[in-house]
C-alpha cells in the first residue's frame, strides 16, 4: 500500500515481527513536529517593522501552543516505552539486562556531546542521562513511580517555592515581599561574545556543556524524566499490546493533557493570588511544573493510538510516518545537522518567512520519507541505529537485507 504522500513513494518494508507499529508511527509524528519546529527556531524572521501575510502570524501560534513542547515530550514517552520494551525482550532472552542498557545510553551519551558541541542541539543528553535511574527503577510499584514522575516534573520548583513558602509564613506576605525586594539579584553569568568562527562555536558549545554539568540543577530530574516513566508503566499494563482493553487509561490521560494545556495557557494566568506573597503568586501561575501544556502530547499520543486501534486500516495511511520512524535517531540527528547548515551564520545563514519555512519543514520531513524507505528497503537498520546495535550488544549485527527481501 502506498503512503498518501507528496512523494507517494511505496512504504511496504519488510519490517521485524517483534516491530508495533503504532509507535514507529508515533516517531515519525514526533520527529515531523520537532523538524517544524526547529525550522520556526531557527529560520524565523526576527526583524521587527516586518510586515506579515495574512495567516502567518498562526503559524508561530500553532508552533507555539500546539506542537513545540508536545512533539519533544511524545518523543520522551516513547523513549520510556522502547526502554520498556527492550528490557522485556531482552529478559525473555535471559540478556544481562543492567550491562546491556548502560552500554546503549553510553553510546547514546557520546552521540548526544557531538551532536551538541556541532550544531548546538541538546535534547538526546538527558535522555542518555536520566535513562539510568529508569533502569535500576523499572521494576518499582506503579503508585512509586507515578509518584516519582510528578515530583520530578516539578523538581525545579521544589526549592525556591519551598522556601518562598516559607518566609511568606514567618514573615507574612508584605515581610515576605520585602525580603524578596531586599535581596541582590543572582549573579548572571556574562554570555560570551558571540563566536567569530566555527571553531570558537564548538569550543563555546563544549565549554557551556561542562559548565552545565557541574550545576547540580542539571542532575535534578525534569519533565522528560516523568515522561520516561510513564511510558515505561504504559508497556507494563499492556497498552501497546491491546490498546482496546485499556481504552479507558487512555481516555484518562488524555483528558488530563488536554486539560493541563487548557489550564496553564488560560486557567493558571487568572489564578488570584492577592493573598500570597508576590513570588510565591508567580510561582503558583507556572503551575510548577505539574499543570504543564507540554502534557497535550499525551492527548495526541492517545488519539494515534486508539485510531490505530479501531481503525487499523490507517495503519497504512500512515505508514510513511513509520518509515521515518523506524529511524528515528538517523532522521533526527541528520534533520539537526541540516538545520544547522542551512541557517546557522557559519554556513547559509538563512532566515524565512512562516510559510516557506513550514514549507521547508514539509520538504524535509519528505526527503526523510525517501530515504528511509530507500534505506530500509535494503538495510536492517538505519546507519545511526545499526551503530548503536553494535554498541549495545557487542557484536556487528547483519545490515544489508538478503537480496529476495530486499526486492
Amino acid at each position: 500500500m502506498q503512503a498518501p504522500s507528496a512523494s507517494a513513494v511505496p512504504v511496504a518494508l519488510p519490517t521485524s515481527p517483534h516491530r508495533i507499529a503504532v509507535l514507529d508511527i508515533l516517531r515519525g509524528v514526533a520527529l515531523f513536529g520537532m523538524i517544524f519546529v526547529h525550522f520556526h527556531q531557527e529560520f524565523r524572521l526576527t526583524s521587527e517593522g516586518i510586515a506579515l501575510y495574512p495567516g502567518e502570524s498562526w503559524i508561530g501560534y500553532i508552533a507555539w501552543f500546539g506542537v513545540e513542547q508536545k512533539a519533544w515530550g511524545t518523543f520522551a514517552f516513547l523513549f520510556g516505552v522502547g526502554f520498556a520494551v527492550l528490557m522485556r525482550r531482552a529478559e525473555q532472552r535471559g540478556q544481562p539486562v543492567v550491562a546491556l542498557y548502560l552500554r546503549r545510553l553510553a553510546a547514546l551519551a557520546v552521540i548526544a556531546v557531538v551532536l551538541d558541541a556541532l550544531t548546538g542541539f541538546t535534547v538526546l543528553l538527558d535522555y542518555a542521562m536520566f535513562g539510568v535511574p529508569l533502569l535500576f527503577m523499572r521494576k518499582w510499584p506503579a503508585a512509586i513511580l507515578l509518584a516519582i514522575a510528578i515530583v520530578s516534573a516539578g523538581s525545579w520548583a521544589i526549592e525556591p517555592f519551598g522556601m518562598a513558602v516559607y518566609e511568606w509564613a514567618t514573615l507574612g506576605r508584605e515581610g515576605a515581599d520585602a525580603a524578596m525586594a531586599s535581596r541582590p539579584p543572582p549573579r548572571m553569568r556574562t554570555p560570551p561574545p558571540p563566536p567569530q568562527t566555527y571553531g570558537e562555536f564548538v569550543g563555546q558549545r563544549l565549554q557551556m556543556l561542562k559548565e552545565r554539568l557541574s550545576h547540580r540543577s542539571s542532575w535534578y530530574p525534569n519533565s522528560s524524566f516523568s515522561l520516561f516513566i510513564i511510558g515505561l508503566l504504559a508497556v507494563r499494563r499492556g497498552v501497546f499490546d491491546n490498546p482496546r482493553r485499556h481504552v479507558r487509561v487512555i481516555a484518562v490521560f488524555m483528558a488530563i493533557g488536554l486539560g493541563s494545556w487548557a489550564l496553564f495557557w488560560w486557567g493558571l494566568p487568572h489564578l488570584p493570588t492577592a493573598f500570597a506573597s508576590r513570588f510565591v503568586g508567580r510561582m503558583m501561575k507556572t503551575g510548577l511544573g505539574i499543570i504543564s501544556d507540554q502534557w497535550l502530547a499525551f492527548t495526541y499520543i492517545g488519539a494515534v493510538v486508539l485510531l490505530l486501534a479501531y481503525r487499523p486500516q490507517w495503519t497504512g495511511r500512515l505508514a510513511f510516518f513509520g518509515v521515518a520512524g523506524r529511524m528515528a535517531l538517523t532522521n533526527y540527528v541528520t534533520q539537526c545537522i541540516v538545520i544547522f547548515i542551512l541557517s546557522s551564520p557559519f554556513a547559509l545563514g538563512l532566515h524565512l518567512r512562516p510559510y516557506f519555512y513550514t514549507l521547508g519543514a514539509i520538504a524535509l520531513f519528505g526527503v526523510a520519507v525517501v530515504f528511509s524507505h530507500f534505506w530500509l528497503s535494503r538495510f536492517r537498520y538505519g546507519p545511526l541505529e545499526w551503530l548503536w546495535r553494535c554498541a549495545t550488544y557487542l557484536r556487528v549485527p547483519p545490515l544489508r537485507r538478503a537480496t529476495s527481501q530486499a526486492s
